[in-house]
């Protein structure tokens, strides 16, 4: 009897392993920047359907291929840890070769769809950067074995949705501050977040020799460092906003909730009470990247 095909199944495991929806992270600043970037030529975004298109392939595309290999460069280590043993490779659900296959097929569309924005608008820094793209997206699964700044690095890794936004919508507003404010937002909002979920592995990172803030420096620093990262991201927003010429009062009332949003989040998890990890981590952040995103892109739709 012919084995029925099973690839839409593995394809759904794979999705709820790498945690699709944990894109709203990431997503919502690339679009903000590249609506910023369009704005910065008198233009609406979503007046130009084909690079929109092509950004969500792109992130979606970018974001898959970086969880992929997280998950096949630790898939050993998980195996060890109680939080991360029920992953889809240590459980068996998925083998090692489909999710590398399925790595290198996001790699080489990944290239492909950078492409787009060669043929469609003229423009080869997205094909050309793309390589460099990819390898940083991937290192930083490998950091954590160096070094206890990994989440620095997670953070960087990020940050560069909104700079490759901006490069593909427009490449000379690279040379605009608020770019680099937002990028600078992304990478210690999304820093200070990994620290804190990173808590939750403390203990198993210690023993395996897996390096991580809270298991090089303990769970009380751990915070302090979160906190200290969290106040960097306020002041990169604050700065964000006040050097766009397109961010009015609408936004300014994002960055008045995302302040309150980050103190309840600490106050979600200060020391001992780590329990609410996962609400901090999800809810909040997915709140405040949606939100600043929302806000940002109505001030600039109605200031061009």
């Amino acid at each position: 009897m012919t084995q029925p095909d099973k690839r839409p199944s593995k394809l759904l495991a794979l999705a709820c392993d790498i945690k699709l929806s944990h894109s709203v992270f990431a997503l919502p600043f690339a679009i903000l920047a590249a609506y910023l970037a369009a704005a910065s030529q008198g233009k609406l975004l979503h007046h130009d359907g084909v690079s929109l298109l092509l950004i969500l392939v792109c992130m979606f595309l970018a974001r898959t291929l970086a969880m992929t290999i997280n998950r096949l460069a630790d898939h050993k280590i998980d195996q060890h840890k109680p939080r991360t043993k029920g992953r889809a490779i240590p459980s068996g659900r998925l083998s090692f070769t489909y999710v590398l296959t399925v790595t290198i097929v996001c790699a080489v569309a990944f290239i492909a769809s950078t492409s787009g924005f060669y043929f469609f608008r003229d423009n080869y820094w997205p094909l050309l950067l793309s390589p460099l793209v990819l390898i940083l997206l991937s290192a930083y699964s490998f950091m954590k074995r160096f070094t206890a700044l990994c989440h620095i690095f997670l953070g960087s890794a990020l940050a560069i949705s909104p700079l490759a936004a901006g490069i593909a919508i427009a490449p000379e507003y690279l040379n605009q501050p608020d770019l680099w404010y937002l990028a600078g937002m992304v990478l210690f909002w999304v820093a200070g977040f990994d620290v804190i979920y990173a808590l939750q592995d403390e203990e198993p990172d210690a023993e395996h020799g897996i390096h991580s803030i809270p298991s090089t420096v303990g769970t009380q620093k751990a915070l302090w460092i979160s906190r200290i990262l969290h106040l960097l991201c306020v002041t990169c927003l604050y700065l964000f906003w006040q050097s766009s010429s397109h961010l009015n009062m609408i936004f300014s009332i994002g960055v008045a909730i995302v302040i309150l949003l980050l103190v309840i989040e600490h106050m979600l998890v200060r020391d001992p009470d780590t329990g609410k990890i996962n609400m901090a981590f999800f809810t909040l952040n997915g709140i405040i990247s949606i939100l600043l995103g929302t806000l940002g892109i109505i001030d600039i739709v109605r200031s061009v």
